[in-house]
């Protein structure tokens, strides 16, 4: 079976009222911890208000990731297509591709907030076709297609090519897919991979199993094919060494994130603000259904081998950054999934587990290896009685084959 990939999501959801300008830097600096310990992807967001959400051009904070790490694949996530021209995304994407020695990942969506849109002057009826239309224009100049103009009601190309292409040979991509099946089929139109979104709220982890179906059926209507392995399935999660300790953790921001972001500047309908942190673990990570997970590292391998079973498989595991913790303890939160939860999940653990249970269960070739030891001290006089000096004081550090000790006479 094929090994789980892990990424990690950054919108970002920062709390109000930090310097803006050190959170970019330690969003830097995670992005260089998670490719230190192994993470596969890293992807950032496009957002222009709330006050929450803070990078307004993933591909520039991308560039400057690019610049700290060697081997994590860097994604746009996403890129709000109804606000660009697709010649500029194209260049954009290209250039990060280079600048990253190959590691750019595009993903695309419609646009996350109305207030985004509103303020650009665009009707929300719109995003999801114009997302539709520059993704197909943006493709044929990837893949450098010989000259072509375009025009429709939102922007115009004349003859156009790129005049550098991507280091890649096919920049990989995905769209973002929430509750509704535009997403998925969107993917399925264009054999692309997919952001599942959603699975972070309850309704969205319950329509999962349905969700991938949706893909496959555009895909056929489209002469495409879809790749579970380029399904990212979105987690939200923190991590520590006890539960207790996980909820004491996240004290610092849980509550703030629910009640002054869900709640309060996004008013989602039918959300209610929580009284306090315990009620908020209690809903978000503990209730059935529910979509986090706040505890121990075995409580999300659980959680992922559940999420596995439940949508009939998926690529990434991509973890959601948020400022539930202290920027250490959330530091300390990635850490502990690449220790304990990666390797776990992807049985690297198995064979080591299998090598400790055969020699604690195989002592008789031990205890012959042993006796050899003996008898090669008691073949010289002075080094067997050497040996009953010390044999009563044996180090609690010996050798992995040392003699049992010998009673004194």
């Amino acid at each position: 079976m094929a090994k789980l990939r892990f990424g990690a999501f950054l919108a970002p959801h920062h709390l109000p009222g930090e310097s803006p300008t050190l959170q970019l830097q330690r969003d830097l600096e995670l992005v260089d911890l998670l490719d230190k310990v192994g993470f596969d992807e890293f992807w950032c967001g496009e957002h222009h208000s709330t006050g929450w959400e803070t990078i307004a051009s993933p591909e520039m904070f991308l560039a400057g990731a690019a610049m700290r790490t060697g081997r994590i694949r860097l994604g746009t996530g996403v890129v709000s297509l109804p606000y660009h021209h697709p010649f500029h995304v194209a260049q954009r994407i290209t250039q990060l591709d280079h600048m990253s020695q190959g590691r750019a990942i595009l993903g695309t969506g419609p646009g996350a907030l109305a207030s985004d849109a509103h303020t650009m002057g665009i009707d929300p009826v719109l995003l999801r076709d114009r997302q539709d239309e520059a993704l197909g224009v943006i493709k044929r100049l990837l893949a450098g297609e010989p000259r072509f103009s375009y025009e429709c009601e939102w922007f115009t190309l004349r003859d156009a090519k790129l005049q550098i292409l991507p280091l890649q040979e096919v920049v990989p991509m995905a769209t973002a897919s929430m509750v509704s099946p535009s997403g998925m089929t969107l993917a399925g139109k264009y054999g692309d991979g997919v952001l599942s979104i959603g699975s972070m709220s309850d309704e969205g982890l319950a329509s999962l199993p349905l969700q991938w179906s949706f893909a496959e059926e555009s895909a056929v209507k489209h002469n495409q094919v879809v790749d579970r392995a380029n399904w990212r399935v979105m987690f939200n999660w923190h991590i520590a060494e006890t539960r207790e300790k996980a909820f004491e953790e996240v004290e610092h921001g849980l509550l703030r994130w629910h009640n002054d972001y869900t709640v309060g500047t996004l008013q989602r309908v039918g959300v209610d603000p929580f009284k306090d942190t315990a009620a908020a673990i209690e809903a978000l990570a503990y209730a059935e259904g529910s979509a986090a997970v706040i505890g121990t590292p075995d409580d999300l391998i659980a959680r992922i081998k559940e999420m596995t079973k439940v949508t009939g498989g998926f690529g990434v595991a991509i973890g959601f950054v948020n400022d539930w913790a202290s920027p250490a303890n959330t530091a300390k939160s990635w850490d502990m999934v690449a220790r304990y939860v990666i390797p776990e999940v992807n049985g690297q653990l198995d064979s080591m587990r299998e090598s400790n249970q055969f020699v604690i269960e195989n002592r008789e070739y031990f205890v012959r290896a042993q006796q050899a030891i003996m008898n090669k001290i008691n073949e010289n006089e002075r080094a067997a009685e050497a040996f009953k000096q010390v044999s009563n004081a044996q180090s609690p550090i010996a050798p992995h084959s040392a003699p049992a000790p010998v009673a004194a006479d």
